[in-house]
């Protein structure tokens, strides 16, 4: 037994235990969705914290040392978020066609997406570093933290709020869609990349290729204008 303490302790600070940890948690629960047919409830990314929070509980190992190992797949978020330009040149056509919808839609998206998450929390008394973390949720978490950090707010608490938003997001969107009888594939895929940015839009792909692409159309689109309207929006709604 003290020898297996020892080789744990000696484990449990290598990097790569827990880069090694999370990605067969993930493999494990994307395998598992599939074998239940990827219904909406299933989502991959959450399975997988559920996989991994009890581990990290019960090993009492804190979040920093984890993030050593974890921060390899992190990284890895911006150029997979820089990636999904490719449906937007792919799709050119057709966005240049509808593009005052899209305009539209991403406007209002991304207004009523931080607008709410500050009104929320200044109307049950948070304290002002979590209202400034609340405000980029709904942009892809590379984008999210750098404004977090910019405008005072808690990086840290940005990324787990960001990552519910995008279970949230995944998890409602299609019960949600069909309950509103929206069938246009776009539609779908660009609220779904607005609202819950990179999760959603694995969900949206995993749904339809189109709703897929014009998802990561909305995530990309929503990167960039959340990243100029949200600390505007802070001066005013919070002076």
């Amino acid at each position: 037994m003290g020898d297996m303490a020892a080789l744990w302790s000696y484990l449990s600070t290598e990097p790569l235990l827990w880069l090694t940890a999370t990605l067969l948690a993930y493999l494990a629960a994307a395998q598992l969705a599939r074998a239940l047919g990827t219904p909406p409830w299933a989502n991959p990314v959450l399975m997988a914290v559920l996989i991994l929070a009890p581990v990290l509980w019960a090993t009492s190992t804190p979040y920093a040392t984890y993030f050593e190992g974890a921060q390899f797949i992190h990284f890895f978020l911006g150029p997979a978020t820089v990636a999904l330009a490719l449906p937007l040149y792919d799709n050119l056509p057709t966005i240049r066609k509808t593009v005052l919808p899209i305009v539209a839609a991403l406007l209002v998206g991304s207004v009523v997406a931080a607008v709410s998450a500050i009104g929320l929390a200044r109307a049950f008394g948070l304290a002002p570093a979590v209202i400034l973390s609340l405000a980029p949720k709904s942009t892809t978490a590379p984008v999210a933290l750098g404004i977090a950090e910019a405008i005072g707010g808690l990086p840290s608490l940005t990324a787990v709020l960001v990552i519910l938003t995008g279970i949230v997001g995944a998890v409602t969107v299609t019960p949600l869609m069909n309950a509103l009888r929206i069938t246009d594939w776009r539609a779908r895929g660009f609220a779904v990349g607005v609202a819950a940015h990179g999760i959603g839009t694995a969900r949206a792909f995993q749904v339809h290729p189109q709703a897929g692409a014009y998802a990561g159309i909305a995530l990309a689109l929503n990167a960039v204008l959340t990243s100029l309207l949200v600390p505007l929006l802070v001066r005013v709604l919070l002076p």
